[in-house]
This record gives C-alpha cells, structure tokens and sequence, in this order.
C-alpha cells in the first residue's frame, strides 16, 4: 500500500515548564530521534517515554512516541499517541501531523472509514498538504471498492437465501403430492391388506381343519364312550336277569311257540281226507 510516510515533531520550547525539566525533556527527545534514525526504535521508545513522564503535555514526546509504535507495528498504542497529540495541542500544524498519522495507523488496519476521517480532519488543518491528500483519495477509494464488495457480498448471500428457498418450497411441494398420492392409494391398499388377511385367516382355519386327529382336541364325550366299550358288561346283581338271560328266554319262548304252532298244523293235515276218486 502506497500512502506517504509520518510526520515528524521537533522541539519547541515552551515557557510552561520549568528551566531544568525544560532542558532534561528536550535532551530525552533528541536522543529519541537520534535512535528512531538509525532505526533503534526500542531505545527510541524508552527515551520518549522518559519525556513523557516528565512533561506530559509535551506534544513533541507523545507525538513521536507515537511515530516508534508504528514502526514497530504496534497500531493499538499508535493511534493512542497521535489522538492524545491532537486532543493536547492548539497548533493546526501538530494536529495536521497527529492526524495524518492516525489516518496512516486505520489504513494499516484497513479500517478505511476511519482512515478517511482522520485525513480528512488533517486536511481541515493544513489543505495544502499534498501528502494528506493523496492518503485521503486513496482511502476513499479503498472504502468505496469496500462497500461495493460488502454489497455484492449482501446482494449474493440474498440470492443463495432464496434459491435455498425455492429449493426448500420445491421439496415441500413434492413431499405434499407424494403425500396426496399415498392417500389416494391406501383405501386400495387397505382392501388388499383385509383380502390378505381374511386369506390368512382362512388358510389358519383349513389348517386347522387338517390337523390329523392327534393334534386336536379331545370330545370328552367321545371319551367316554370309547372308555365305556372298553369297559366289561355289567354283571347282574343277585335277583335280576341279566341281559343274555332275557335274550335267551325270549328265544326259548319262540322256539317253543314255533313247536306249538308245527303240530296244530301237524294235526290239521292229518284230520283232513285225501280224494281217491273224481267226484262226478
């Protein structure tokens, strides 16, 4: 990034202090810059801090106290020095070079909106300055091309938004006719199930039903009956007649009927005379 370069303060000596601290300050601040030249910046930083202690209002100290954080990219401390710089002095050009510098600390943070406020507050106090210029066109440039990116950025989120909308919708919408469909099929589907299961119910009948004798039941009756022709005839008690004794009785009864009922017809055919002769 090419923005041009800081500022730098020397000493102006000021009747607020006294004489001594007036002079131990000063020689603190020259043996500062005499570090911050040869590129010394810790040593450089110690020395303007000892300045600074002693003469805290001492624009030159904090200013170029400053100019060492920068160097060594401490932009948090930085921007601290040169906006105290500009709040503690009346002179336009201390505050021009405090805010030239503070401009140069956001454009290293790419903070560009604060970058364009800070050069241009320092153009507020000197508009001749070319430098400052430059620094405040290219940071709104940088700030512009930022806000149309953060735009498109916007414009391509909204998009991904509602293509995944519609995609959602679309899902929703072949879901809810898949849904209609399935409804539409299971009264057919129902009927196939309760024909399936009246078969298997029939089929768990007829299996029922062809179950050898084994496996079924038993009829207690049956049982019964079976047990009871298993079972020997009843022997009859003392004064009764058994059932063979009838039978037999009865049979002797009929065959001596039959023998009685022989000779009555026995005897009829004898008493009747047989015809030896035509009868004219």
């Amino acid at each position: 990034m090419n923005f041009k370069g800081l500022p730098f303060l020397f000493l102006v000596f000021t009747s607020a202090l006294s004489w001594s601290q007036n002079e131990v300050a000063n020689n603190l601040i020259v043996d500062g810059n005499e570090a911050h030249e040869q590129a010394e910046y810790i040593d450089a930083e110690a020395q303007y801090r000892k300045a600074v202690s002693l003469a805290p209002e001492k624009s030159e100290a904090l200013h170029n106290l400053g100019n060492t954080n920068y160097r060594i990219e401490d932009y948090s401390a930085a921007s601290q020095r040169f906006f105290q710089t500009q709040k503690n002095t009346t002179s336009k050009n201390e505050k021009h070079a405090a805010f030239h510098n503070l401009g140069n600390v956001y454009m290293q943070q790419k903070d560009y909106a604060q970058a364009v406020a800070a050069f241009k507050n320092g153009l507020r106090n000197n508009p001749t300055d070319e430098e400052t210029r430059y620094n405040y066109a290219l940071a709104k440039e940088l700030l512009e091309k930022e806000q149309q990116q953060d735009q498109q950025d916007e414009q391509n989120q909204d998009n991904q938004d509602q293509d995944q909308d519609k995609e959602d919708q679309d899902k929703e919408g072949d879901q809810e006719k898949k849904d209609e469909k399935g409804d539409q099929e299971d009264p057919k589907d129902e009927g196939e199930d309760k024909d399936k299961k009246e078969g298997e119910d029939g089929e768990s009948e007829d299996d029922s039903k062809e179950k050898p004798e084994e496996d079924k039941p038993k009829n207690p009756e049956k049982e019964g009956e079976g047990d009871e022709k298993k079972q020997p005839p009843p022997q009859p008690k003392p004064g009764q007649i058994s059932p063979e004794q009838v039978k037999s009785l009865l049979e002797a009864m009929n065959n001596q009927e039959k023998g009685v009922q022989e000779k009555v017809n026995a005897q009829k055919v004898k008493g009747t005379p047989v015809k030896t002769k035509k009868d004219w």
